[in-house]
């Protein structure tokens, strides 16, 4: 692959090729990457990314559309297969985007909605002051009991009561237990408010029946196809069937104008994908790599926020090993783990500095890692913990990390 880049653009070539040998030779960790199957970097980068049109299967405004509505429609039809919904809208080029186009199609400017805490595990696009969400719409955030770290449903019933929200958002980016759509969207039911699930992070444990659906709960669902999809970089909405003309309009003209039919294309495989025997194994095995990992780390003395994980990640508090998150995220980098740094739920510090480090094991379960590898993570990272600062040892660190990063094989023959 790419003979034609290395002719054209050299430049660029080498990135490529780096940053290949850095996800062989690497640990991946961070909760929201994945390695998606060669047919997805193929169908990103086929002839589907020349066609422009706007509107839906049947109702373009451009002409010659015939063989990528049956790609649409297709996508379509699989992702409502996969998830069991009324109706699927796979056109959102992100996962942010995909929620901006709900609250476009149900919404209006100054409308208030009730969403999960930033700093607490939520997303930008649930409320925060930053984001256009924010900015728009009054926002109310609920957030975790204190001492449990779980999420507080009795502040989220009380708020909800208080403030009656147009919208109760569920879902999160940095919260490692499930979440009880029945409950929340009970609540909604009694306020009068629209129920909406992002289930970016977990969309893959969803499809692969490994965690409950929030589908038959939820108004709305809004999801990446990345992540623990493990596929195409973009967005999808799942909804009703009687609010399906709405997500549409939402989606087309509300907030996007012509399509990724490249993307839309991956997308279609990437739902095929994840109904295979294989993709359910791996997300099995997502969850107990997880697990272990939680534990050995756990047992080697950093703090897991709620004492454990019931998905693909878990949020670490560096404190009792005297770290910062950026202090571990930065040292762990240097030799070859990359994980990310992370506020934990009434974290002192700052979000450039942070109290965590969120880890996730979608990444490495793909490459074909085990209990037995997330045990041998572990130790690689209490020994980052401790040599913070010692260049030699870090060094003798690194040559682990590629020996066990590189032992697992990925994308091989790419560059023949």
């Amino acid at each position: 692959m790419l003979r034609s880049l290395k002719e054209k653009d050299q430049a660029l070539y080498d990135i490529v090729k780096a940053e290949l040998s850095r996800q062989r030779n690497g640990i991946e960790l961070i909760a929201s990457e994945s390695y998606v199957p060669e047919a997805i970097m193929e169908l990103q980068g086929s002839v589907l990314t020349n066609k422009t049109a706007e509107g839906y299967p049947g109702k373009r405004y451009h002409a010659g559309c015939h063989e990528v509505d049956k790609m649409e429609t297709l996508g379509i039809e699989r992702a409502k297969e996969l998830f069991g919904a009324e109706h699927a809208n796979i056109q959102a080029h992100s996962g942010s985007q995909a929620n901006q186009a709900v609250y476009s199609a149900i919404l209006e400017p100054g409308d208030t909605i009730l969403g999960m805490r930033l700093d607490q595990g939520g997303h930008l696009t649930h409320g925060s002051g930053v984001n256009f969400s924010g900015r728009m719409y009054n926002c109310i955030s609920y957030g975790l009991d204190r001492e449990t770290e779980i999420i507080d449903y009795d502040e989220v019933e009380r708020l909800a009561k208080e403030k009656r929200p147009k919208l109760l958002i569920a879902g999160a980016s940095a919260y490692p237990r499930l979440i009880d759509y029945e409950r929340m969207s009970e609540i909604a039911r009694e306020v009068g408010a629209y129920f909406m699930v992002d289930m970016a992070h977990i969309a893959g444990l969803v499809a692969a029946k490994v965690i409950p659906s929030p589908v038959p709960y939820a108004d709305f669902v809004t999801s990446t196809t990345t992540k623990t999809l493990a596929g195409a970089r973009g967005g999808f909405i799942l909804c009703r069937a009687e609010y399906a003309s709405k997500v549409d309009k939402g989606i087309f003209p509300g907030v996007q104008g012509s399509m990724h039919f490249h993307v839309m294309g991956a997308k279609a495989h990437t739902f095929k994908n994840a109904m295979t025997s294989k993709y359910r194994e791996c997300m099995q095995q997502v969850v107990k790599n997880a697990q272990k990992l939680a534990q050995e780390l756990s047992q080697r003395g950093f703090r897991i926020v709620t004492g454990g994980t019931d998905n693909h990640l878990m949020l670490v508090d560096v404190r009792p090993k005297g770290l910062t998150g950026v202090q571990l995220d930065e040292a762990l980098e240097s030799v070859g783990i990359t994980v990310n740094k992370n506020m934990i739920p009434f974290d002192p510090e700052k979000p450039t500095v942070t109290s965590g480090v969120r880890i996730g094991t979608t990444a490495m379960t793909i490459k074909g890692m085990k209990e037995a590898q997330a045990e041998q993570i572990a130790a690689l990272i209490d020994e980052v913990a401790c040599n913070i600062g010692d260049k030699t040892a870090l060094e003798g660190i690194a040559r682990k990390v590629t020996e066990l990063g590189s032992s697992f094989p990925l994308y091989q023959g790419y560059f023949k």
